[in-house]
């Protein structure tokens, strides 16, 4: 399904220096004095698409995009090797968020997050719920370590092929081991050739989990840009292999601090790459909140899913 509004050119865009040698690339879109939506990118690293531009009633809305740290327009990329990782967790990524509300002068907004973006959301509005009107979800996580050892090892029973050859992409003193671990390191490997070899295999694992599903590109991680493909495995490796510095299940545990913020939690019951129980589990902890399940969708989404999104987005939508 197309987005449901034409493409959109910012009205306004500029990079937020957070004090420590970032800078991180914003843009808004639509009317000025709309309801703001901030759209948090998935990945995480994958930088922020410009067709969500188009995904909100640009009359109604005022659409704040923005590339998290290391990815995107976002500066130091961290497909540089040089890039200080150290610098790149989930507590910079929730302070970006709320120093780029205060720069842009908004007092609450609505998010929107989809994989990943559905994480760092519910982290930022379970530490900020008063900025937060309303939250849109899609394909739900929580990056639980339960979760991130599903994605590159549990999930390889249905791939069993694709999954060794995954495997086998790290040394093998690493392979009965942390493989996402094993995989941040040769991320930070100083030779260009070992970390292009590293991102390639991991982006053939990910089209292989998303392999089995209906719609969308058939290789939508391996087809990225050199660079960013770069960017994206390193930044993902180096969240994942720290849990994404979260206290396992935190998230779901603090969903009782979402109480009266309205939620529409939509996920597609053929995720291989992110299985429903998350999403099911957050719907439980989360008062007030709505579960939509597309059956015909997988990771990759489908018209149907993006019908649910845009008519969330719709009836959030000021009159």
């Amino acid at each position: 399904m197309a987005a449901p509004y034409p493409p959109i050119e910012p009205y306004d865009h500029g990079m937020l220096s957070t004090g420590d040698g970032n800078l991180v690339y914003w843009e808004t879109c639509g009317n000025p004095d709309g309801k703001p939506a901030l759209v948090v990118h998935g990945g995480p690293g994958s930088g922020c698409s410009t067709g969500r531009r188009s995904s909100f009633d640009p009359e109604r809305y005022r659409i704040i995009l923005f590339d998290q740290r290391g990815c995107g327009r976002s500066t130091p990329h961290a497909s540089d090797p040089s890039a200080d990782m150290d610098l790149n967790t989930t507590e910079h990524l929730l302070a970006d968020m709320e120093q780029l509300r205060e720069h842009l002068g908004v007092e609450r907004w609505l998010l929107f997050g989809s994989s990943w973006g559905s994480t760092l959301s519910l982290a930022y509005a379970e530490r900020h719920p008063e900025r937060v009107s309303e939250i849109v979800l899609v394909a739900v996580t929580s990056t639980r370590r339960t979760e991130i050892d599903w994605l590159y090892r549990g999930v390889g029973r249905f791939f069993p092929e694709a999954w060794q050859r995954f495997r086998d992409g790290v040394p093998e003193a690493d392979r009965d081991g942390d493989l996402v671990g094993a995989y941040a390191r040769l991320m930070n490997n100083p030779d260009l050739n070992v970390r292009t070899k590293a991102a390639l295999d991991w982006c053939a694992w990910e089209d292989a989990v998303l392999s089995a599903e209906p719609n969308g590109a058939p290789t939508p991680y391996s087809d990225r840009p050199p660079l960013a493909m770069l960017a994206f495995v390193r930044i993902c490796a180096h969240y994942f292999a720290h849990g994404a510095w979260l206290k396992e299940g935190q998230l779901i545990r603090d969903a009782g601090r979402l109480a009266g913020i309205p939620g529409v939690l939509i996920h597609g019951r053929l995720d291989m790459s992110g299985p429903l129980d998350t999403a099911w589990e957050l719907s439980r902890a989360w008062p007030g909140s709505e579960l939509v399940v597309i059956d015909d969708s997988g990771h990759k989404g489908s018209a149907t899913m993006s019908a649910a999104v845009y008519g969330a987005f719709e009836r959030f939508a000021p009159r």
